[in-house]
């Protein structure tokens, strides 16, 4: 729907005070940025910072931690699968690396893999592409060009922005490999930004001293996978894709080592058992749990799933403390509620400002600081945009990047987002948009080291699952690039183990059992509850009451 007419009088506000800001941003002037005591203080208006919101974890490895009530609901929970019931004698499928998860860490996995002349088996939630990877829009950080950045520079600010809390090794490996990930993608035809001759475009990020955003539009998540998904279909005979068919258990041998998974075919209900001599978990986040009640910006399919399959396994977790609330999602019109406004208009020069029509943050902070101010502006200072649903937001001034950048700007470098609003007979061009904090990324995850191997032999993570390269926070254009660095790495590590260190031992699921005896004797009441959730469950609550058989959140029906 356009905007109502109560907010249309609230964006003349909006247009009286933009002459003046946009003659402050052409004479180079900048609101403020906050200190590091000032940025210390505001962020105790972040979700984070609800201790209400943590519970702790009661069982496995780490006991004591205590993280997102939603996620730990879902670690004192019982297996989908009854041990008892699988056969695992007689696998439907065996190959030499089993994926799971077929977004941009997968298949680049898969494609690495393949190079080292294993055969691959990838298996995907919904359609193979499905992923957060398809939602991310801004950019892919990589120190490609300048002679005034180098990955020295963007190590400062990946650790910068993490709260110098992350794992150096991880970090230093990240920017290390990020110019070999852009040649790799331009090679295969990622279709970059670029100037006339041929340079690619860059852009700031929130948290960053150089200008080393590389983008497609603000649509370069799905460009990127497009590329890598293509490339996957030249090798029919060497990458298999199995879609709608989750992970829903990981199966470890008797020496220990993860050798496989079993499946949930969505389609035909069916649990099927795949064998493999090393498996790569690639499963993304898990914003569909809407950690306390926040809007998300994920996939349908995000629910954390990889995170519970490899705690029950042994496997620690990392920086699942902290989750990334993007400052800009979308919280008018409601019908697009929670979906992403890449940081990349703010890069462009887009003001945050309040009903007043004032600027009140400066609009590159690192993102739990930016989100953090847009919180205490609303909640704590009144000073919000009231919209009919009874919730609040603050203005993205998008028609000044025109006014900065000349006329057309925003419709050929924000084609998705303005194709988005004028569904809602809305013109960013001419009019701003309504924006509040949405979940959107899983800082954390289970621990790895910079090869991708994980505690347990032949599991190897890559991607959103795994913890520790962003710390305590992400910086934009680093999900992109985490993906892709460690989706690449995690696919040549586990053909490096196939080849040379893979021992066959018999399949079991040992450490279901262990695990669920573990939960009954901590006195955890698991309300019924099973894990992974596979998939959010938005029924009406009222109807759920009403109906005869007792249905548990994220069961299968």
């Amino acid at each position: 729907m356009p905007y109502t007419p109560e907010l249309k009088r609230l964006i003349k506000i909006v247009e009286r005070t933009r002459p003046a800001r946009v003659e402050k941003k052409k004479r180079g002037e900048e609101f403020p940025p906050m200190s590091l005591k000032e940025r210390e203080d505001i962020l105790k208006y972040h979700p984070d910072f609800k201790d209400e919101g943590k519970a702790e974890i009661l069982v496995g490895p780490n006991k004591g931690y205590r993280i997102p009530k939603e996620m730990v609901d879902l670690i004192h929970a019982k297996s989908r699968v009854d041990p008892d019931l699988i056969d695992l004698s007689n696998p439907d499928y065996e190959t030499d690396v089993l994926i799971i998860g077929g977004g941009g860490a997968g298949t680049a996995a898969a494609l690495m893999a393949r190079e080292q002349g294993v055969k691959v088996l990838i298996a995907t939630k919904l359609r193979h592409g499905d992923a957060n990877t398809m939602m991310a829009e801004g950019g892919i950080q990589a120190a490609t060009k300048s002679e005034k950045d180098s990955p020295y520079y963007h190590y400062l600010d990946c650790m910068g922005g993490g709260h110098f809390k992350n794992d150096p090794e991880l970090v230093e490996t990240l920017v290390m490999e990020a110019p070999k990930v852009m040649a790799w993608l331009d090679k295969l035809g990622a279709m970059f930004s670029k100037f006339e001759d041929g340079r690619l475009k860059t852009l700031h990020g929130g948290g960053t001293s150089r200008k080393r955003m590389h983008f497609a539009g603000d649509i370069t998540g799905a460009e990127i996978m497009r590329t890598i998904r293509d490339e996957v279909r030249n090798y029919p005979d060497d990458i298999k894709v199995l879609e709608f068919s989750p992970a829903v258990e990981l199966i470890l041998n008797d020496k220990g080592a993860c050798e496989g998974a079993v499946l949930y075919n969505l389609e035909t209900e069916e649990y099927i058992v795949v064998k493999a001599k090393a498996t790569v978990l690639a499963t993304g986040g898990s914003g569909r749990l809407h950690i306390q009640g926040f809007m998300t910006t994920n996939h349908y399919g995000a629910t954390g799933d990889g995170l519970f399959m490899a705690y029950r396994a042994g496997v620690p977790l990392k920086f699942l403390h902290t989750v990334q609330y993007h400052p800009t999602g979308v919280i008018f019109p409601e019908q697009a509620e929670g979906l992403l406004i890449t940081e990349k208009f703010r890069g462009a020069g887009a003001n945050i400002v309040n009903i007043d029509g004032e600027q009140f943050v400066y609009e590159r902070e690192p993102r739990d600081v930016e989100s953090s101010a847009f919180i205490r502006e609303c909640t704590v200072r009144g000073k919000g945009v009231p919209i009919p649903t009874g919730k609040f937001g603050v203005w993205l001034d998008s028609p000044m990047i025109d006014l900065l950048k000349g006329e057309g700007y925003v419709r050929r470098e924000f084609p998705g987002k303005w194709i988005l609003f004028h569904r809602y007979e809305i013109d960013i061009t001419k009019e701003p948009m309504l924006v509040y904090p949405t979940l959107h990324y899983q800082n954390g995850g289970i621990a790895i080291n910079n090869r991708g191997e994980t505690v347990i032999p032949g599991l190897i993570a890559g991607g959103e699952v795994s913890g520790g390269v962003h710390g305590e926070n992400r910086l934009m254009g680093n999900s992109l690039l985490d993906v892709m660095v460690y989706g690449r790495i995690a696919g040549m590590t586990a053909a490096e183990y196939v080849k040379t260190k893979f021992k066959d031992g018999k399949l079991t699921l040992d450490h279901v059992r262990k695990y669920h005896k573990e939960l009954d004797a901590s006195g955890v009441d698991t309300g019924g509850r099973v894990s992974p959730m596979v998939l959010p469950d938005y029924s009406n609550p009222e109807v759920r009451k009403k109906q005869l058989t007792t249905t548990y959140v994220g069961t299968l029906r």
